[in-house]
């Protein structure tokens, strides 16, 4: 195929025909995974890898197989389920989310990307990945890799910059097939893509679909001179360390942690006393006369 610019048609069908031929065999996207499902696997994958999600999804379907299951447990039951997969708040706002579908919605996860909007911790790519992936609506879906794929694709730089929902929004939609089906295996498919063979760091170029149409590679692979969004400090020794210490005691106790407890987890006492504080602010720990529990 010579090298030309690359267009919707060709960025579509190859992204399609590659992913159909190569995606990854993930639980939730079998055709028999529910709404549920699904909704709990995009929780769990914010910022946690597939390997490390998936012994913990399916311990939480087995668990928890509808909304309704987990609104009938205290959401400290969904925070200690949640184990050590990271931002616990998550586990806080999938039991919140759970509540309100059964609440509002009959126990049934809604379609319509507003109406996904509107439950306790879904944003835009949430919404927009629940309505495409368990219903087959039509929306763009975007997230960091596919975010990359196309910064490089079509727009010929080597990384995206800081993200933003309407420009990245706008910059999917332009890209995505007229088809519902087809738009709905280009989303899964972009994601893959940058997942695995258009990674940040290592590119596997070739064997990308899109090496002969890639604009950057077309380019000679420019170095990116743009802004770039701030970098996150590191975990050893930082709050979120200190914070991920008390939640792991938390979690292991089924009495309340005391004081004594808890100032034994870290020498430094001002940092955890911030850290303790958040975890109470962010309703992660709960003061219980002798000491600390889950919610």
């Amino acid at each position: 195929m010579p090298e030309t610019t690359t267009t919707t048609t060709t960025l579509s069908e190859a992204v399609n025909g590659w992913f159909l031929a190569n995606a990854r065999e993930l639980p939730w996207r079998e055709s028999g995974c529910s709404a549920w499902g699904i909704l709990v696997s995009e929780f769990m994958l914010q910022q946690t890898p597939v390997a490390r999600v998936l012994p913990q999804w399916q311990a939480w379907l087995e668990r928890w197989p509808t909304p309704g299951a987990l609104a009938a447990v205290p959401p400290g039951e969904a925070v200690r389920a949640w184990n050590r997969l990271g931002y616990p708040r998550r586990a806080l706002w999938l039991h919140a989310c759970a509540v309100a579908i059964t609440e509002q919605h009959g126990g049934k996860v809604p379609r319509d990307v507003d109406a996904l909007l509107a439950l306790p911790g879904i944003g835009p790519y949430t919404a927009r990945a629940v309505a495409v992936f368990a219903y087959g609506v039509r929306a763009p879906v975007v997230d960091t890799n596919v975010r990359r794929v196309l910064a490089r694709a079509v727009d010929g730089q080597a990384e995206p910059g800081p993200p933003s929902a309407v420009r990245d929004l706008a910059a999917m939609s332009a890209v995505l097939p007229v088809d519902d089906a087809e738009a709905r295996v280009f989303n899964a498919g972009a994601m893959e893509l940058g997942a695995l063979v258009c990674t940040a760091r290592a590119p596997l170029c070739g064997d990308c679909p899109l090496a002969s149409a890639c604009a950057w590679r077309i380019a000679g692979y420019p170095s990116y001179d743009g802004p770039r969004r701030a970098v996150q400090k590191k975990y050893e020794g930082s709050d979120r360390h200190v914070r991920g210490l008390i939640m792991r005691e938390l979690r292991a106790a089924h009495v309340p942690v005391t004081d004594a407890e808890v100032a034994a987890l870290w020498p430094d006492e001002v940092q955890l006393a911030r850290s303790l504080a958040g975890l109470v602010a962010d309703g992660l720990a709960v003061r219980d006369g002798t000491g600390y529990v889950l919610p």
